[in-house]
This record gives C-alpha cells, structure tokens and sequence, in this order.
C-alpha cells in the first residue's frame, strides 16, 4: 500500500510511553474516558477513507470543556501528538490517528446550546450533526444551508475543519459562509475566539483562515452558524443527455443564462444505474448522464427560472426534461445523488472518492481525461459531482483483494487531480487533503506559498502537535515527488525540513 503521508513525522515525534500518558491522564483528567486496549482503539483506526488505517496509542473522550483543556495540556507538555476526530466520516484521512499520539474524540459534545430566530443564528456544540441543526430551526422556519451528503452523520466540528460544502453550496456558499464565530482552544489549551456575533470584525480574518484547517491550528469547542429563512417554493428539474459532454456543457449554458440554482449535481450512467438499483428514485437508466437543477426562491420567480431553464437544457441537447410533480418526487431525486456514494459501494468491493474542483468550462474536456483514464488503467470511474461549482467526486471502482488494484486506483486519482490543476481547478472541494492528497499539493503550490502554509501553522503550533503529517507537505517530499522548483536547490526555513 502506498504511504499517503511523510514517513518523517512518526520517526520525529517523541515516541512517550502509553502508561506515562495513561497516568499523567488520570492525574490530572478526573473522569475522563480514556480507550487503550487493541479491541477499543480497532474501530478508531480510520475514517470514511478506509483503505488506509492506523491503530491510535489512545482514544480520550471527554465531555466537558475543562477536560478537553487538561487534554492538550498533558498532551502538550508531554510532546504527545494530538488528533482530533467528530463522527469520523471524513473522505481524506485528515482524522486518522498516529501510532504515537492520542485521538481526541469530540462526539459527546453533541448540545444545541441556542437557537435565535430573531437574529437568525445558532450556537452548537462541535458534536452536534449537521441535520440536527436545520431540524432545531425548521420550527421557526429556518435552515442551516451547507448540507453534505453525509449530513445525517457528519457533525458541525468536523464541517468546520474540512469547509464542507453539500449540493446547495452553489448559491448558499460552503461552511465558511455559513459561519459568524467558533470558539477553540490552543494546542496548549487556551480559549481563542474566532470571529464575532456581528457580521464583521476588525482584524484578519481568522476565522476563515481557521475553518478548513483539518484540526491543524486549534480544537474547535463552539460554533455559531448562520440561519437562513426556508424558501418558499423549491422546484427540481431532471434533464437526461446522451453524453456526458453534452450535460457538462449544459451547467455552463445554465450560469451562463443568468439563473443560479440552488442546487445543479451531475451523475453519469454508471452512478445512475446504481442509485436507481438502490433508492429507485426515478431515475432514466439509459440516459449518459443527468443533471438535477433544483431552483428556489419565491414562485414567481422559481416559475420563471423553470422555464428559462428548461429551454437552456433543450438548447444544450437534453433527449427529456421532467419537473418533480410534487414535494414527494423532489425528495426521491434527492435521495438518488445523496445515496450515489453507498449506492456504488453496492456495485463494487471498493472504491475510491476523489474531491478535484475544475472551472465549469473545462466540465467537457476534463470529462473525456477520466474516461480515457478509466480505460487505460482498466478501472471503471462512476461520476457524481456538484456541476455547478464544478467540484467533482469522480468514484473510481476497484477490489483491494486484487493484488496492484489499490495502487492502480491510487494513480489514477492522483492523475485526476493534477488534470484538475492543469486546467486551473484545485485537488480539493470540500473533502480536504488530509493524507490523500498530500503529494498532489506539491503540484497545486510552488515552495515559496507552501514555505508560507508552513509558517501559518507554526504561528499557531510550533512543536507541531495538532494533527502532525497531514495536508501540507513538507518541501523535501515535493521535492522527491518532482512537481514543484526549490529554491537553488536550497530549502527555505531549514527547521521545517524534519516536518
């Protein structure tokens, strides 16, 4: 199995003994729930991206804020690595724990601490689940707007350190959009606030420095979300194309026509097929491809939107268009894509999720490179992805059983995501980068802005405790992975080189 992440980290933290942290836990965290025995730490060995897995030395799981202090704290002055984890649904190893370092779990912290209707905004703790705070203010007529697909599991701490998106990310922005104020603490165990109950507030913007970070600056304790009034009407269009080309032309047709949906996702036949086996939403199985365009807002203007759309797709060579009859055959839509990556897992023994963002004009282009990918490796790739901010989630299909497969996968996601890059887009959307996709960062960044992420995290974690070995790499790694020009052959920052 390919090693995702820098090998140099585990052989340059300090390898303390389990029973000293056991007893410097029980010493000075009253109470604390503290896992250490192989079959506790087994299912805390990796997260949504589960071809990859690490036995953690210790699992804590605290309840209380002051626990949490005395955590880092112990952890702190004992050099021991820290790695926080929510619910553990996370697609690119950004939770998975070190062999020598503790996994601090945040799942109990799960209270909806404050719903304001009036100023429209929520308080939560970071355990909470993303639903549960649209279902808390669905009695004022409010919603929380970022909505992953895993949002039935996924809590709002772990959205915050990946900037989750979701299908509505189009028009209502990812997590950071979404997001007035989070309370964290150090690694050293200290209270910062991020943001403000205002709008705005002086200074650097912090806050949204910090919401994506992968739990690499702070552990986030609080978060305060904005809400936002439920449209009024929601309408959803499905459009079938007999290419996927054509579907990928059509999303730029869409924005380009002056119309912002509140949603616009993808799937090609491959993924179709199997959501429709799973949820059977209704769903055209000979079609190439689909486009699910959900359009909101007030009627008269959702009415209008719907027809300027619907001759966009006609335009744009759709062979049916169908508007869900009612509230009933929006949601089965709905749960067809939100479904499609349980639905592949049907199909195949495994799969691997890639997270590459492309400009919406190279949908087409960038479409026909992972086919031709697909067929050169002999892996098959099911497509689904949010079209209209062109992040995509191509799946590649493959079994680890098969000697070469994993490693097969591995390349050919690796390749995606530099195709990504080379037509202007990024390695990530929303799902982070983790270990996954550590060595492609060296084909997004050049030395000088990956020498400035470097001195960001050692503004706030100089030992490097706080989920070490993950998102950025170090620059001797992009030098050996050969995507990126060192300074003369020099490293900037030497102290950086053991990271």
């Amino acid at each position: 199995m390919t090693i995702l992440y820098d090998e140099r980290v585990d052989g340059e933290l300090p390898r303390v003994p389990k029973q000293q942290v056991l007893q410097a836990l029980a010493r000075d965290v009253p109470g604390l729930t503290v896992l250490h025995t192989e079959e506790d730490l087994r299912p805390y060995e990796c997260d949504g991206l589960s071809a990859y897995r690490t036995t953690p030395m210790l699992v804590v799981l605290p309840e209380q804020l002051v626990q949490v202090q005395a955590i880092l704290k112990v952890c702190h002055a004992l050099g021991v690595p820290v790695v926080a984890r929510g619910a553990g649904t996370g697609l690119s190893g950004g939770a998975l724990p070190l062999e020598q370092g503790v996994l601090l779990v945040m799942a109990r912290f799960n209270r909806i601490l404050e719903v304001n209707p009036a100023q429209r905004y929520a308080r939560v703790q970071p355990g909470v689940r993303n639903l549960a705070i649209s279902q808390a203010a669905a009695p004022y007529g409010l919603y929380y707007a970022p909505d992953p697909s895993s949002q039935i599991a996924c809590s709002i701490g772990g959205n915050v350190a990946e900037n989750a998106g979701g299908v509505h990310c189009l028009k209502y922005g990812l997590t950071v959009h979404n997001l007035l104020k989070v309370e964290i603490l150090t690694v050293e165990g200290e209270p910062l606030t991020l943001g403000a109950d205002a709008l705005d507030c002086p200074g650097f913007d912090l806050l949204a420095l910090f919401t994506g970070s992968e739990g690499m600056l702070g552990i986030v304790t609080e978060v305060t979300v904005k809400l936002l009034p439920k449209p009024q009407v929601a309408k959803v269009l499905l459009a079938a194309f007999d290419s996927v080309e054509k579907a990928g032309a059509a999303v730029a047709d869409i924005i380009a026509a002056g119309v912002i949906p509140g949603g616009l996702e993808m799937m090609d036949n491959l993924a179709i097929r199997a959501a429709e086996d799973f949820i059977h939403a209704g769903y055209p199985v000979d079609a190439e491809a689909i486009l699910l365009c959900e359009l909101d807002g007030v009627e008269a203007d959702v009415h209008d939107d719907c027809e300027r759309v619907e001759n966009v797709l006609r335009a744009a060579g759709a062979t049916e268009l169908r508007l869900a009859r009612d509230e009933a055959e929006r949601t089965r839509f709905w749960a067809g894509r939100k479904n499609a990556f349980p639905a592949v897992g049907r199909i195949s023994a495994d799969y691997y999720c890639m997270d590459g963002t492309i400009p919406r004009r190279a949908l087409p282009g960038v479409l026909r490179g992972i086919a031709e990918l697909s067929a050169e490796y002999g892996l098959r790739v099911a497509n689904v992805f949010h079209a209209g901010d062109g992040n995509m989630h191509p799946l590649i299909l493959f079994d680890a059983n098969v000697p070469g497969e994993l490693e097969r996968a591995e390349q050919v996601g690796g390749k995606i995501l530099e195709l990504c890059v080379a037509v202007g887009g990024s390695i990530t959307g929303e799902h982070g980068v983790g270990r996954e996709k550590i060595n492609q960062m060296c084909a997004q960044f050049n030395s000088d802005e990956l020498t400035c992420f470097h001195a960001i995290k050692a503004a706030f974690d100089p030992r490097r405790l706080l989920n070490p070995g993950k998102n950025i790499p170090t620059l001797h790694r992009c030098a050996e992975f050969g995507s990126m020009h060192i300074h003369h052959g020099q490293l900037p920052f030497p102290e950086l080189e053991r990271f």
